[in-house]
């Protein structure tokens, strides 16, 4: 996760000075003039991500500018491992480099972060080829939140990688449980038709068609402070059921777990931080498959709540299994509740694959969590519970439907379907994902991605920070 930040310079270790195009034409001005011609005529500008070796009197390299967007710095630093590795090799000099710069906690943190991030590699298939720079820790970095930061993103980005045929709802729970006993959690599952037996009928509904029994995982940690409850969409593989999806629908439809991805990643960097906080995860992990006894369209089937759910779509399944897990999450009577789904591609529509739809029953939380996401730039966008759009979600034969009956509103329309599984005065985050990343960028190539995570985190830690102080 951080092996490529080192505790002590290599042998031969280059200086690295960050600038931003403002600060190149200050620092230039304060070169002597052989220094400034070279950097003109090699085009150096500072765009970000671009990097200008320096070579000294005698010729030998032992500098080297890095290009650095001031508002963008986790991204900047990202491009930074592979490409200074490239030129490194090319100039047959050791890959390591000492920050030129003086950074407080947060601007070296943030360095430190994006170095990290830029060197992940899914390689569980094939060997990895891809060579990286080494940076020496920044000084002041607050090296434990860069090594929980990094390590739960890339378990998000690893298990949403992983393909179905090695991802099912076993080894999803067997997932759980390794993080929760390695901060000396517990976790459980309750599997196939024992969830009919405990009062999980529509978790038992969605996955009863494939081969690989469906269950709901129920983890715990932590014996103090408020209860936040973390729920994550475990549909493993999403064939869309009897409302079959198209080839191309079902291409990526092995990260459609990762809500469940998410909650697992958030909760390794709260039991990492020692969060003085009861924390729950509640994971509803299914195949949506096809079989003979796969439900139906027009089927209705029971939630745990106790409403009937008229079967408008097989396809919107997800929120189905969620239903169950949000009753059993607010009979707890959490001080927060946050799920995290790849629920609806109606949210891509609105904001595109990158940002986030959040919604949330509690305006004050809400203005919170979007503060956390500018402040860590992991932004996300509020989206309203906009009440009259519920009436699509009213049926002729159940207490309701899992889908409208009009094309429009689909994000809004299936986080109130959620609502009907929460209390009004339960505190609930609703986070509809992509959990991929469509095409590479530094720091975040193509593949399963980890999105709201830093920002949804600064909240609960300033919840548990806030109520320990509370007299």
């Amino acid at each position: 996760m951080t092996k490529y930040l080192l505790e002590r310079a290599r042998a031969g270790a280059l200086l690295l000075t960050p600038l931003s195009k403002d600060e190149l034409k200050v620092w230039l001005a304060g070169q002597p003039r052989p220094c400034v011609e070279w950097v003109k005529n090699t085009g150096f500008t500072a765009a970000p991500g671009t990097v200008c070796p320096l070579p000294s009197e005698g010729g030998a390299l032992t500098q080297v500018l890095a290009g650095i967007d001031p508002k963008d710095t986790i991204w900047s630093y990202a491009a930074l491992p592979s490409t200074l590795a490239a030129m490194a090799k090319r100039n047959s000099r050791a890959a390591c480099f000492v920050l030129d710069a003086a950074f407080d906690t947060a601007g070296a943190t943030r360095a430190a972060l994006g170095w990290a991030l830029g060197t992940y590699v899914f390689d569980r298939y094939r060997k990895a080829e891809q060579d990286f720079a080494a940076l020496v820790w920044p000084k002041g970095a607050d090296r434990a939140a860069v090594t929980r930061t990094c390590e739960a993103i890339f378990l998000v980005r690893d298990l949403i990688n992983t393909p179905a045929c090695d991802l099912g709802p076993a080894e999803l729970a067997e997932a759980a449980l390794e993080v929760f006993r390695h901060y000396k959690g517990s976790a459980s599952a309750i599997s196939g038709d024992a969830l009919l037996s405990r009062n999980y009928p529509a978790v038992h509904a969605v996955g009863r068609a494939s081969e690989r029994a469906p269950c709901l995982i129920d983890a715990h940690w932590g014996r103090a402070g408020p209860r936040v409850t973390l729920v994550g969409k475990g549909v493993c593989f999403d064939s869309g059921g009897l409302d079959l999806k198209s080839a191309a629908g079902m291409r990526l439809m092995k990260k459609d777990m990762g809500g469940a991805a998410h909650v697992l990643g958030l909760a390794h960097m709260i039991m990492a931080a020692k969060l003085p906080l009861r924390l729950r995860v509640l994971i509803p992990a299914v195949e949506n498959s096809v079989s003979g006894d796969a439900f139906r369209p027009s089927d209705v089937i029971a939630t745990r709540k106790g409403l009937s759910v008229e079967v408008g779509n097989t396809d919107a399944e997800g929120r189905l299994v969620l239903a169950d897990a949000l009753c059993e999450a607010d009979s707890d009577n959490p001080d927060l509740i946050v799920d995290f789904a790849t629920l609806t591609g109606a949210a891509r529509v609105a904001l595109g694959p990158a940002l986030p739809a959040m919604f949330c029953n509690d305006d004050r939380i809400a203005a919170a969590m979007s503060a956390h996401g500018l402040a860590e730039d992991d932004p996300v966008w509020r989206l309203p519970l906009y009440a009259p759009y519920r009436a699509g979600l009213d049926s002729k034969v159940a207490d309701l439907n899992n889908i409208s009956g009009d094309a429009y509103g689909g994000a809004i329309v299936a986080a109130l379907f959620l609502a009907e599984f929460v209390r009004p005065t339960t505190p609930w985050l609703h986070f509809d994902i992509m959990a991929w990343n469509t095409k590479s960028a530094p720091g975040r190539p193509e593949g399963g991605e980890a999105m709201a995570l830093r920002a949804v985190y600064a909240l609960i830690a300033e919840l548990a920070t806030r109520s320990k102080r509370a007299p």
